[in-house]
């Protein structure tokens, strides 16, 4: 079978900028974030995460391009990893980001499974909309929540040093 993914750019600006690509769902998540970065116009030299994600696009199991960790084989790879394991008709969204000091970040939901059409290469970039800019967009953060909070209603202040009360000679 054939998934039909909608890749889009996460960005506060105004206009979509997103990828609709066709790839087998039996080939790696390595495949797609090769895909993936190919057809945003990315070299693909940097690091890169997909995440699985729920219906309100929550970030879940991290699943990297290379094995970063400490303890050899504790996170999942993208080549061990084939997108029928972790997409299908109930799940059918992904995060993706790309380069970890831009941040990239990427919405992919699976839109559609289709019979493989013969005579088509795959992985198929079906459709391009919009141009990626020459940065990563800013993520813009909620704060107004935040104004009013005070985690010491007892009003202590933590950057308040001089009036910390405890020994200095402690050790």
């Amino acid at each position: 079978m054939i998934y039909r993914f909608r890749i889009i750019l996460d960005h506060d600006s105004e206009g979509d900028i997103f990828r609709d690509i066709e790839i087998r769902e039996t080939d790696s998540l390595e495949d797609l974030h090769n895909t993936i970065t190919q057809s945003f116009g990315f070299e693909g030299s940097e690091m890169a995460s997909f995440y699985l994600s729920d219906d309100e696009w929550n970030q879940g199991e991290e699943i990297s391009l290379f094995d970063m960790s400490e303890v050899a084989n504790k996170v999942r790879l993208m080549r061990d990893t084939t997108i029928n394991d972790v997409t299908h008709e109930s799940n059918t969204r992904l995060i993706y980001i790309y380069d970890f000091l831009s941040m990239w970040t990427f919405l992919v939901e699976l839109a559609e499974i289709v019979e493989e059409t013969e005579g088509t290469d795959y992985p198929n970039l079906m459709f391009v909309h919009g141009q990626i800019p020459d940065e990563a967009p800013e993520k813009s953060f909620e704060t107004e929540d935040f104004d009013d909070y005070n985690e010491f209603e007892d009003g202590f202040n933590p950057e308040d040093y001089d009036n910390l009360d405890f020994d200095e000679n402690w050790n």
